[in-house]
């Protein structure tokens, strides 16, 4: 089967969709779409070589939405039906509120619309998906309360990305997900996987509640659920 798996800018399910993503590609061709914010963010966690690890080859590839440009080329496979499934996980409530209003200009956006005219099955797990409150987990944090502005810092210097301002925060856009800083430093000033609870807006949630509607579209609440179409 080809399959193609566009990744947003959500920390949110994130794990668990690339994890899920892995075990596909070990039976089906799979494209994996990123889109800007959704490579920072694997980068971020320190998923990005994982994902980058199961591409090679044609229908294997990892598509960048910066290399794509403006008119996105690759999505006219979706027109043309050369994919049996698009799945979008993590998707973003950025990334919804354009689905739903006809917004086609990112690259997983771009394949959503072109999925819908080419036929070709779309599923999405988006990350506001019910109201209440959610438990999301935190990239690497400097947590300021626990720092001792060490001179030098430890944690800067094991840093490979040279992504850490000691005793202000970590550079995010820089940062790997490697770990290094939360093995050096002597005081467990940093921190990563740390969980937090935010509250789901009312607009993001009635925004998923309309991909109901869209034809050929199938929405779920976990990565995992993606089994239940084969």
């Amino acid at each position: 089967m080809k399959i193609a798996w566009g990744i947003t800018g959500a920390g949110h399910l994130l794990e668990e969709s690339v994890n899920i993503l892995h075990e596909l590609s070990k039976d089906h061709e799979v494209t994996v779409l990123l889109s800007g914010a959704g490579e920072e963010v694997l980068k971020m966690y320190g998923l990005f070589n994982k994902v980058q690890s199961i591409t090679g080859g044609y229908y294997r590839e990892l598509v960048h939405e910066d290399d794509q440009k403006f008119s996105f080329p690759m999505t006219g496979r979706f027109s043309l039906g050369k994919y049996d499934l698009l799945v979008v996980s993590p998707a973003t409530s950025n990334t919804i509120g354009k689905i739903v209003n006809g917004i086609a200009d990112t690259l997983i956006t771009n394949a959503v619309a072109q999925a819908g005219k080419g036929g070709v099955k779309t599923c999405i797990i988006p990350v506001d998906l019910e109201s209440g409150d959610v438990e999301t987990v935190l990239p690497s944090k400097l947590e300021l309360s626990d720092c001792q502005n060490c001179q030098p810092c430890q944690a800067a210097a094991a840093c490979p990305e040279d992504a850490i301002n000691p005793g202000v925060e970590i550079d995010l856009l820089k940062c790997i997900g490697c770990g290094a800083c939360q093995i050096a430093c002597p005081f467990n000033a940093v921190t990563g996987g740390k969980r937090i609870t935010i509250h789901m807006r009312d607009i993001d949630i009635n925004n998923t509640h309309k991909l109901y509607d869209f034809r050929g579209v199938d929405v779920f609440g976990h990565p995992e659920d993606i089994s239940k179409i084969f």
